[in-house]
Protein backbone atom coordinates (compact mmCIF):
# COMPACT_ATOMS: atom_id res chain seq x y z
CA UNK A 1 0.00 0.00 0.00
CA UNK A 2 1.40 3.40 -0.85
CA UNK A 3 1.73 6.00 2.17
CA UNK A 4 -0.03 9.17 1.53
CA UNK A 5 2.02 11.96 2.06
CA UNK A 6 0.82 14.52 4.36
CA UNK A 7 -0.19 18.20 3.37
CA UNK A 8 3.20 20.61 4.13
CA UNK A 9 1.32 23.50 3.99
CA UNK A 10 1.05 26.21 0.79
CA UNK A 11 4.07 27.14 -1.31
CA UNK A 12 6.00 30.43 -0.50
CA UNK A 13 3.54 33.06 -2.20
CA UNK A 14 5.16 35.10 -5.36
CA UNK A 15 6.67 38.08 -3.76
CA UNK A 16 9.40 40.08 -5.23
CA UNK A 17 11.68 38.74 -2.39
CA UNK A 18 11.52 35.26 -3.80
CA UNK A 19 12.10 35.58 -7.45
CA UNK A 20 15.72 35.28 -8.41
CA UNK A 21 16.35 38.40 -10.96
CA UNK A 22 19.75 38.03 -12.65
CA UNK A 23 19.44 40.09 -15.60
CA UNK A 24 15.71 41.24 -14.73
CA UNK A 25 16.05 43.65 -12.12
CA UNK A 26 15.16 46.62 -13.87
CA UNK A 27 11.45 45.06 -14.33
CA UNK A 28 11.23 44.01 -10.78
CA UNK A 29 12.37 47.57 -9.54
CA UNK A 30 9.46 49.19 -11.51
CA UNK A 31 6.81 46.89 -10.54
CA UNK A 32 7.82 47.46 -7.27
CA UNK A 33 7.44 51.04 -7.13
CA UNK A 34 4.25 50.30 -9.30
CA UNK A 35 2.84 48.23 -6.28
CA UNK A 36 4.16 51.29 -4.29
CA UNK A 37 2.40 54.08 -5.94
CA UNK A 38 -1.02 55.01 -5.52
CA UNK A 39 -2.19 55.91 -8.67
CA UNK A 40 -1.90 54.55 -12.04
CA UNK A 41 0.80 54.76 -14.40
CA UNK A 42 0.87 53.45 -17.70
CA UNK A 43 0.71 49.74 -18.39
CA UNK A 44 3.54 47.34 -18.40
CA UNK A 45 4.32 44.21 -20.28
CA UNK A 46 6.07 41.41 -19.88
CA UNK A 47 7.22 39.22 -22.22
CA UNK A 48 9.82 36.42 -22.31
CA UNK A 49 9.76 32.15 -22.68
CA UNK A 50 8.03 30.28 -20.40
CA UNK A 51 9.64 29.49 -17.01
CA UNK A 52 11.56 33.18 -16.66
CA UNK A 53 8.92 34.34 -14.56
CA UNK A 54 6.03 36.14 -16.45
CA UNK A 55 3.30 34.99 -14.03
CA UNK A 56 5.57 34.99 -10.40
CA UNK A 57 6.15 38.88 -11.03
CA UNK A 58 2.29 39.54 -11.94
CA UNK A 59 1.52 37.49 -9.05
CA UNK A 60 4.48 39.28 -6.69
CA UNK A 61 2.88 42.61 -7.40
CA UNK A 62 -0.66 41.40 -7.05
CA UNK A 63 0.17 39.75 -3.40
CA UNK A 64 1.62 43.60 -2.65
CA UNK A 65 -1.21 45.59 -3.72
CA UNK A 66 -3.89 43.03 -2.17
CA UNK A 67 -1.62 43.43 1.20
CA UNK A 68 -2.99 46.52 2.44
CA UNK A 69 -6.19 45.77 1.48
CA UNK A 70 -6.66 46.63 -2.62
CA UNK A 71 -8.00 44.05 -4.77
CA UNK A 72 -7.07 43.14 -8.62
CA UNK A 73 -9.03 41.99 -11.12
CA UNK A 74 -7.13 38.73 -12.65
CA UNK A 75 -7.86 37.06 -16.32
CA UNK A 76 -6.21 34.51 -18.23
CA UNK A 77 -7.30 32.87 -21.31
CA UNK A 78 -8.80 29.93 -19.35
CA UNK A 79 -10.99 32.07 -17.12
CA UNK A 80 -14.80 32.00 -18.38
CA UNK A 81 -16.53 34.38 -20.10
CA UNK A 82 -18.19 37.04 -19.87
CA UNK A 83 -15.36 39.27 -18.27
CA UNK A 84 -16.84 41.78 -15.42
CA UNK A 85 -15.51 44.60 -14.77
CA UNK A 86 -15.04 45.75 -10.82
CA UNK A 87 -14.86 49.45 -10.33
CA UNK A 88 -13.28 48.98 -6.34
CA UNK A 89 -10.15 46.90 -8.31
CA UNK A 90 -6.53 48.96 -8.01
CA UNK A 91 -5.30 47.31 -11.08
CA UNK A 92 -6.18 44.35 -14.00
CA UNK A 93 -3.76 41.43 -14.68
CA UNK A 94 -4.06 39.83 -18.03
CA UNK A 95 -1.60 36.55 -18.18
CA UNK A 96 -0.84 34.54 -21.11
CA UNK A 97 -2.85 37.03 -23.78
CA UNK A 98 -1.07 35.16 -26.24
CA UNK A 99 -3.75 32.40 -26.11
CA UNK A 100 -6.73 34.77 -25.75
CA UNK A 101 -9.49 33.48 -28.34
CA UNK A 102 -11.34 36.67 -30.11
CA UNK A 103 -13.64 36.18 -27.79
CA UNK A 104 -10.99 37.10 -24.76
CA UNK A 105 -9.44 39.78 -26.52
CA UNK A 106 -12.46 41.64 -26.99
CA UNK A 107 -12.94 41.48 -23.50
CA UNK A 108 -9.61 42.44 -22.32
CA UNK A 109 -9.61 45.21 -24.42
CA UNK A 110 -13.33 46.84 -22.89
CA UNK A 111 -11.66 46.18 -19.65
CA UNK A 112 -8.50 47.74 -20.79
CA UNK A 113 -10.83 50.84 -21.83
CA UNK A 114 -12.57 51.08 -18.20
CA UNK A 115 -9.47 50.82 -16.35
CA UNK A 116 -8.02 53.62 -17.95
CA UNK A 117 -11.38 55.43 -17.59
CA UNK A 118 -10.97 55.07 -14.06
CA UNK A 119 -7.59 55.22 -13.23
CA UNK A 120 -6.68 51.55 -12.59
CA UNK A 121 -3.18 49.74 -12.75
CA UNK A 122 -2.89 47.54 -16.04
CA UNK A 123 -0.28 44.87 -16.62
CA UNK A 124 0.12 41.88 -19.09
CA UNK A 125 2.57 39.38 -19.82
CA UNK A 126 2.57 36.71 -22.79
CA UNK A 127 5.35 35.37 -24.82
CA UNK A 128 6.27 37.19 -27.65
CA UNK A 129 6.80 41.04 -27.37
CA UNK A 130 3.56 43.29 -28.18
CA UNK A 131 4.69 43.99 -31.64
CA UNK A 132 4.45 40.36 -32.43
CA UNK A 133 1.20 39.25 -30.83
CA UNK A 134 -1.50 38.32 -32.83
CA UNK A 135 -4.46 39.96 -31.23
CA UNK A 136 -6.50 42.49 -32.47
CA UNK A 137 -4.72 45.94 -33.40
CA UNK A 138 -6.30 48.13 -30.83
CA UNK A 139 -5.32 45.57 -27.92
CA UNK A 140 -1.57 45.16 -29.31
CA UNK A 141 -1.13 48.66 -29.53
CA UNK A 142 -2.44 48.89 -25.90
CA UNK A 143 -0.51 46.19 -24.37
CA UNK A 144 2.75 48.16 -25.70
CA UNK A 145 1.98 51.53 -25.26
CA UNK A 146 3.94 51.39 -21.34
CA UNK A 147 6.87 49.83 -20.42
CA UNK A 148 7.87 46.67 -21.92
CA UNK A 149 10.44 44.26 -20.01
CA UNK A 150 11.85 40.86 -21.85
CA UNK A 151 12.39 38.78 -18.70
CA UNK A 152 15.92 36.89 -19.24
CA UNK A 153 16.07 33.34 -18.25
CA UNK A 154 18.64 32.47 -15.46
CA UNK A 155 21.91 31.63 -16.17
CA UNK A 156 22.44 27.67 -15.00
CA UNK A 157 24.68 28.43 -11.73
CA UNK A 158 21.88 30.80 -10.67
CA UNK A 159 19.30 28.37 -11.89
CA UNK A 160 21.66 25.27 -9.50
CA UNK A 161 21.79 27.38 -6.69
CA UNK A 162 17.69 28.58 -6.66
CA UNK A 163 17.07 24.89 -7.01
CA UNK A 164 19.43 23.67 -3.91
CA UNK A 165 17.91 26.45 -1.93
CA UNK A 166 14.47 25.17 -2.58
CA UNK A 167 15.02 21.71 -1.75
CA UNK A 168 16.93 22.82 1.36
CA UNK A 169 13.69 24.49 2.25
CA UNK A 170 11.58 21.63 1.95
CA UNK A 171 14.14 19.30 3.94
CA UNK A 172 15.17 17.35 0.55
CA UNK A 173 18.48 16.42 0.36
CA UNK A 174 19.80 16.64 -3.66
CA UNK A 175 23.17 14.54 -4.39
CA UNK A 176 25.41 15.90 -7.05
CA UNK A 177 24.10 12.81 -8.91
CA UNK A 178 20.61 13.54 -8.55
CA UNK A 179 21.36 17.44 -9.76
CA UNK A 180 23.16 16.61 -12.58
CA UNK A 181 20.19 14.18 -13.53
CA UNK A 182 18.07 17.35 -13.60
CA UNK A 183 20.15 19.80 -15.44
CA UNK A 184 20.94 17.36 -18.14
CA UNK A 185 17.64 15.54 -18.53
CA UNK A 186 14.76 18.58 -18.27
CA UNK A 187 14.07 21.80 -19.64
CA UNK A 188 16.55 24.45 -17.44
CA UNK A 189 13.87 26.98 -16.83
CA UNK A 190 13.43 27.49 -13.25
CA UNK A 191 9.58 27.17 -13.48
CA UNK A 192 9.78 23.64 -14.91
CA UNK A 193 12.70 22.81 -12.41
CA UNK A 194 10.28 23.67 -9.40
CA UNK A 195 7.21 21.54 -10.46
CA UNK A 196 9.18 18.57 -10.98
CA UNK A 197 10.67 19.70 -7.61
CA UNK A 198 7.50 19.40 -5.93
CA UNK A 199 6.73 16.17 -8.04
CA UNK A 200 9.61 14.67 -6.95
CA UNK A 201 9.15 15.95 -3.08
CA UNK A 202 5.50 14.68 -2.90
CA UNK A 203 6.97 11.07 -4.80
CA UNK A 204 9.93 10.49 -1.95
CA UNK A 205 6.75 11.36 1.00
CA UNK A 206 4.72 8.15 -0.59
CA UNK A 207 7.65 5.97 -0.99
CA UNK A 208 9.04 6.87 2.19
CA UNK A 209 12.49 6.99 0.53
CA UNK A 210 15.29 10.05 -0.18
CA UNK A 211 15.61 11.30 -3.44
CA UNK A 212 17.83 9.34 -5.84
CA UNK A 213 18.04 9.06 -9.36
CA UNK A 214 16.66 5.57 -9.41
CA UNK A 215 13.71 6.83 -7.62
CA UNK A 216 13.00 9.84 -9.56
CA UNK A 217 13.17 7.40 -13.15
CA UNK A 218 10.25 5.44 -11.03
CA UNK A 219 8.16 8.61 -10.51
CA UNK A 220 9.10 9.41 -14.50
CA UNK A 221 8.03 5.98 -15.40
CA UNK A 222 4.76 6.01 -13.12
CA UNK A 223 3.68 9.48 -14.48
CA UNK A 224 3.89 7.98 -18.27
CA UNK A 225 1.34 5.13 -17.70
Amino acid sequence: MRQLPLGLGPADPCSFDNFHAPGNEAAVAHLRSLAQSPGALAPVYLWGDRGVGKTHLLRAWTEAVQAPGARVGWFEASTPLPWEHDEGWRGIVFDGVQAFDAGRQHAAFALFAQAAALGQQVLAAGSVPPVDLAVREDLRTRLGWGPVFHLLPLPEEHCRAALRREADRRGIFLSDEVMGYLMTRFERDLGSLMGLLDRLDRFALAQQRGVTVPLLKRMLAEEAL
